[in-house]
């Protein structure tokens, strides 16, 4: 019989939290689909609560952890990122929480695809003109003509597990890929997209010799058609390669007129008010974004200006939201599962207890042995 660990989720993750009743863990859920007070939170993990579920609403940072200090033993986040969570506080109160990386790489980045169709042959407003019943002929060329994305150029910025997974998914439109990332890049990937280049041409699949390279953050922005954003939020002083604002009015200036920006990584990455600005005084052709620097979408945003939505898509933190990668209990497949996989890690000790191996902790540097 497992130990009986008290667990509270700030909201429910479906049946993957029953791998955790079926083990005895006495689990509460927040019953309401808004996000908790953070009154309520604090008085939870005071009550001596061994596991805490969290989601990107939730604010956790070193009034949490100070008063769960000596009964909190995890927080598991149902999401790849982390920016609700102080990584600093965790570690100074000791603290390990784990995050669902990976398993919805596929998602987000066949979303981010589709983002670039949605935009590029304009499906918004041709539907909006069909359901307004004014469509009164069929003409080669008006009221307007959206564009292909097959054998477009597209650069991608940020190579990691989701660029690497949207570059795929180009290279099967005959897309040439511009790759560009502060951090890492990956050749061997790229080469090998480029070998596959080459050997559809040859053997007459794709009628062009397409390409894949990396370039410098200019070059990527003024020679692309789509401009697919993934990088991690990292804000001034974090690091040597802040990516805060990073598509602001000067970058922005740096695209075509005829270019699409996507967005589906972190709100803060992109200036809004830059965005808006953009669309309005056309420098470029649209952007589709996913995420915002402030969630929900307030509504008095600039971004919900009438004059700029036949180009600008807004969605509601929506990439990962496809049932197997939201709620599958199967910690390979599912956000659930590995939400739920990462918590029973730590408390249960799997690897021995020793954090640093354990696949989902974020945190290892705070356990790492000197």
């Amino acid at each position: 019989m497992t130990t009986k660990f008290r667990v509270f989720a700030t909201c429910d993750i479906g049946e993957a939290l029953n791998l955790l009743r079926n083990r005895g863990y006495e689990l509460e859920v927040y019953p309401h689909p808004e996000a908790p007070a953070k009154a309520l939170l604090i008085d939870k993990v005071k009550s001596g609560i061994d596991g805490l579920i969290t989601t990107l609403r939730d604010p956790i940072d070193a009034e949490i952890f100070e008063v769960g200090k000596n009964t909190l033993k995890v927080v598991a986040q149902y999401a790849v990122g982390f920016d609700n969570i102080n990584r600093a506080d965790a570690n100074r109160y000791k603290v390990p929480f784990t995050h669902t990386a990976d398993v919805l790489t596929e998602a987000t980045a066949e979303f981010a695809f589709f983002m670039m169709g949605v935009l590029a042959r304009k499906m918004w407003p041709a539907e909006h003109l069909t359901r307004e019943n004014q469509w009164g002929f069929w003409h080669p060329y008006l009221p307007f003509l959206g564009d292909e994305v097959t054998g477009k150029t597209v650069a991608v910025i940020g190579t990691g597990r989701i660029g690497l997974a949207l570059i795929k998914k180009c290279a099967g439109f005959d897309m040439n890929i511009l790759c560009y990332d502060p951090a890492y890049e990956n050749h061997n990937f790229i080469n090998a997209i480029q070998e596959e280049f080459d050997l559809r041409h040859a053997r007459g699949i794709s009628r062009e010799k397409n390409w894949i390279k990396y370039v410098s953050f200019e070059e990527a922005l003024h020679s692309a058609d789509f401009v697919s954003v993934h990088v991690p939020l990292i804000r001034p002083g974090e690091s040597s390669t802040p990516t805060y604002h990073l598509f602001n009015e000067r970058t922005l200036r740096l695209m075509k007129p005829t270019a699409f920006l996507i967005n589906d990584s972190r709100g803060p990455v992109v200036d809004e008010l830059a965005v808006v600005k953009a669309l309005r005084e056309n420098w470029i052709a649209g952007a589709a974004l996913d995420v915002f620097e402030k969630e929900p979408l307030p509504a008095d945003s600039p971004l919900r200006d009438p004059a700029i939505a036949d180009r600008c898509r807004l969605y509601p933190h929506f990439a990962s939201a496809a049932r197997i990668t939201r709620l599958s209990s199967d910690p390979n497949k599912g956000m659930a599962g590995r939400c739920v996989q990462g918590l029973i890690d730590v408390l249960e000790k799997n690897y021995g207890g020793d954090y640093t191996k354990m696949p989902y902790l974020v945190n290892k540097e705070a356990f790492a042995k000197s």
